[in-house]
């Protein structure tokens, strides 16, 4: 009797407190973000289930909701172009963080298609390495940074400013450098198709408009057949903004660093249209002397969503921009020796009291591509996209005849700039007018088609096959122009057989000059299968590239002209994720592909000589990965091993009088492999923390016979060998990096963080032709680590959200070598272990800046 009435009790009392206990009260928190992209989505809705509170989300995606109804189990989130997600908040008592809310892409959202399209991976499910950086931290870390150094602490990156001139950053991934590192903006190709290098200084403001970039290292998930050697970089702007509205900047930073913007979307409006534009202009004087420099930016998208089956989007984007270089690598006691410290720049000079920026560099590549997204049916997708890019621009220099020394011609000792009044006073006593010095610019001018297209079938539930065609026209025309002839009335050349006593004036073309014509014409077709916790893939893919050269100076009209070079290239590539849990998942992916050497390997010396022993490259790539994921911690860890054989490349050699040599070098074999890790954990809602480690081997694995080099103007060569090159370490890259970094939220709109970044293991380029004997090395650079501050504060001004950051880099004002060139003593280190003959670009010392943004 007893026990039943104490039962009773009991079942009374759990009656009373069922309301309060097992069902949702309190407050919850989140953040809501595109589920491929991981980009905050401001604006969503978030809704508590069965009533009409909500309550919209920041402009960082997060929210917070209060919960006063018992009855409440779940929210709704809702945005515009992504389906509805329930998130239960059953059990609520006090607060609760329900981290990010993932949202997916309905079918007729313009940003599905842009993901389906741009070979965007997606996390536990493409069996590829990657790291995703969202718009919400470029805006927080960009500053006066540019793409390639945003990417700093992804594992497998090194990223340097080169000598310091604004767009001259270059980035090597996994040991790879730019020519051998897809890059594509909204999927289409940037990379130079001669010789597939990428200039940052093209792109340079479009950070202002980037939605998010995705780095894939290894083989990478390119739907197009462009193979990617170290890795892919995949830009996308904001094409389409969610959210009506717009918002103004200005910022300021050292040594006159000044940038003013401005962007605007019209949202997705009832009709189906959308518009977005933006624009800035950035310009200063640069860290180091003579780096001045001036840049725009421009971008716009139109985009129409006709009706539920076909989409129409137009994009076009340029940077014009003019700045200095310091090209000229120094000894490390040359700099020690200057006044100016680590800021030296021996490439710019003064004439008429102005500053005259004698390396420079300007170029304007406006890009405009339209794009055709068309649902056929619930089950086949195509999207199409024709783009066309113009570039034009070039570099200039100073040139003076065997008897003038240029370097002795300064307005000091040897630390002072060119004196270039002076040089015009030599050549207005010339005898006959003749210019005993000038300067030139070397132009490379462009004009580039392409057309892009993938069909998409489901062919079942989990099988999906996709083919495409990836077709291009690119026409290169190279040539050197007079720029400023500083006082003389001509430069003399005879370098055009056609015109052997040209008296040149200023823009008549010199030394060199012409045409470089690649077609490509490739096609792929993949396969994709997903089961729940699994997903895999193959893929074939082929590419036939053909070249030409056209030579306007070295051969007589009517000889001008080769024939198209044709190499067929192919690759073969899969993989597959398997979700061992919800916590734990591991990939592997495998590939195998052959492709063209590049332009100036088929045509020797820069002539129209065509090398008969060029062949495709070799590249056979394999990785193994883990994952795992938890509501606080995330960590990724992968081993990978790509053999390279029969490289074939042109090195740029430069030596200490800063004159630039071109070593042609073929049938080279390498082994880059290595382990990465990377992390981020966030124990709390203010605090997020995040990591990497990256440890490579990378070598040259044989010896070459000889190697032919060629000065810069294309017309002199000289052949080396045998060279010595197996078991040299790659170098321009370090080997070993490390990266931590936090950011804290002291209040909800104040946000404190930092970037500690460590460099190993790094090995200065070298000049093949001084690896003569067996056994040499290469120096090994200092290692060295740098620390980076970041803040934002947001707040309201007359009702407008604003945001207000500051960036500080290189916090300690760390002196390290960033870019090194090995000298001819190899071997040979002075007292503090600096090399001998050596030349190195110092990186860049504290810089800060801050900006205002107004969003409206």
């Amino acid at each position: 009797m007893k026990y039943n009435l104490l039962s009773l009790v009991m079942l009374v009392l759990l009656t009373s407190l069922t309301p309060k206990d097992l069902f949702a009260q309190g407050t919850v928190t989140g953040k809501v973000v595109d589920g491929a992209t991981k980009e905050p989505l401001p604006g969503a809705t978030v809704v508590l289930k069965g009533t009409e509170k909500a309550v919209p989300t920041s402009l960082d995606g997060t929210f917070s909701l209060q919960v006063d109804d018992a009855n409440a189990s779940a929210i709704l989130v809702n945005f515009v172009g992504y389906m509805q997600k329930e998130v239960s908040i059953a059990g609520l008592n006090g607060k609760k963080n329900l981290g990010s809310i993932l949202m997916e892409s309905n079918v007729t959202s313009i940003n599905e298609v842009l993901i389906t399209t741009n070979s965007y991976a997606i996390d536990r499910e493409t069996p590829v390495a990657m790291s995703t950086i969202t718009s919400e931290i470029i805006t927080e870390k960009a500053s006066n940074q540019e793409f390639p150094e945003l990417l700093k602490s992804t594992p497998g990156v090194y990223a340097t400013k080169q000598g310091g001139g604004f767009g001259d950053s270059r980035i090597n991934l996994r040991g790879f450098q730019s020519e051998n590192v897809a890059v594509m903006i909204n999927g289409v190709p940037v990379n130079d198709m001669e010789n597939g290098r990428v200039y940052w200084s093209n792109w340079a403001g479009l950070t202002d408009v980037t939605k998010s970039m995705q780095v894939q290292r290894g083989l990478g998930a390119s739907k197009v057949a462009v193979p990617s050697i170290g890795g892919t970089i995949n830009i996308i702007t904001k094409t389409t903004d969610a959210t009506k509205g717009g918002s103004l900047f200005y910022g300021i930073g050292n040594d006159g660093y000044n940038k003013v913007g401005f962007s605007y979307a019209t949202g997705l409006t009832e009709d189906g249209w959308a518009f977005a534009a933006s624009g800035s202009k950035t310009e200063g004087n640069g860290w180091a002397d003579g780096l001045e420099f001036k840049g725009y930016n421009y971008f716009f998208n139109v985009s129409k969503l006709i009706n539920e089956k076909h989409t129409l989007s137009l994009t076009g984007f340029g940077a014009p921009q003019y700045h200095g270089q310091r090209q000229t690598r120094e000894s490390i006691q040359d700099y020690r020796n200057a006044p100016q410290g680590l800021r030296w720049n021996s490439d710019w000079g003064v004439k008429d009291g102005e500053v005259v920026n004698v390396e420079d560099n300007f170029y304007h590549k406006p890009q405009i591509s339209l794009n055709h997204y068309w649902t056929i049916d619930e089950s086949s997708f195509l999207s199409t996209a024709v783009y066309v890019s113009k570039g034009t621009g070039g570099g200039g220099g100073i040139s003076t005849d065997r008897s003038l020394n240029v370097d002795t011609i300064r307005t000091g000792d040897q630390y002072s700039p060119y004196d270039l009044d002076q040089m015009v006073d030599i050549n207005r006593n010339s005898v006959d007018g003749h210019a005993r010095a000038y300067r030139y610019a070397s132009r490379n001018d462009h004009t580039w088609y392409g057309a892009l297209s993938t069909y998409q079938k489901s062919i079942n539930a989990n099988f999906n096959i996709l083919g495409g065609a990836d077709l291009r026209y690119y026409k290169g025309v190279h040539f050197r122009e007079v720029y400023d002839l500083l006082g003389a009335d001509y430069h003399l050349d005879n370098s055009n057989v056609n015109n052997p006593n040209n008296r040149a004036r200023v823009g008549d073309k010199i030394s060199y000059y012409n045409d470089g014509l690649v077609l490509w014409e490739g096609g792929f077709l993949q396969g994709e299968y997903t089961d729940g916790t699994l997903s895999a893939f193959v893929s074939l893919a082929a590419s036939n590239t053909s070249y030409k050269r056209i030579d306007y100076f070295q051969y007589e009209e009517g000889n001008q002209a080769t024939d198209y070079q044709n190499f067929f290239g192919y690759q073969a590539k899969g993989g597959a994720n398997y979700n061992l849990s919800e916590n734990h998942n591991v990939f592997a992916n495998l590939g195998y592909f052959e492709k063209a050497p590049f332009f100036n390997a088929i045509f020797l010396e820069n002539k129209n000589i065509i090398n008969k022993d060029a062949k495709n490259e070799k590249i056979l790539s394999y990785e193994l990965g883990y994952g795992y994921r938890s509501a606080k911690l995330n960590g990724n860890i992968n081993l990978y091993r790509t053999s390279w054989n029969d490289r074939s490349f042109t090195d740029v050699i430069t030596g200490q009088s800063g004159e630039q040599f071109f070593a042609n070098i073929l049938g080279v074999d390498a082994l880059h492999q290595g382990v990465e890790l990377d992390f981020t954990y966030q124990p709390t809602t203010k605090l997020s923390v995040r990591g990497m480690a990256s440890v490579g081997n990378w070598e040259w694995t044989n010896n070459l016979d000889k190697i032919t080099v060629f000065n810069e103007d294309r017309t002199e060569s000289e052949d080396y060998g045998p060279i010595y090159m197996k078991g040299i370490k790659v170098g321009d890259a370090a080997q070993t990096t490390a990266a931590l970094g936090a950011s804290y939220s002291v209040l909800d709109d104040l946000k404190f963080g930092f970037d500690y970044n460590y460099y190993a293991n790094y090995n200065a380029d070298f000049d093949p032709t001084t690896l003569t004997e067996p056994g040499m090395k290469v120096w090994e650079v200092p290692a060295f680590s740098l620390l980076d501050l970041n803040a934002s504060f947001k707040f309201n001004i007359a009702g407008l959200k604003a945001s207000l950051y500051a960036n500080v880099n290189n916090v300690m004002d760390t002196e390290y070598i960033s870019d090194a060139q090995n000298g001819d003593d190899i071997n040979d280190e002075d007292k503090n272990g600096d090399a001998i003959g050596s030349s190195v670009f110092f990186g860049t010392g504290r810089t800060w800046t801050t900006g205002l943004k107004i969003n409206f």
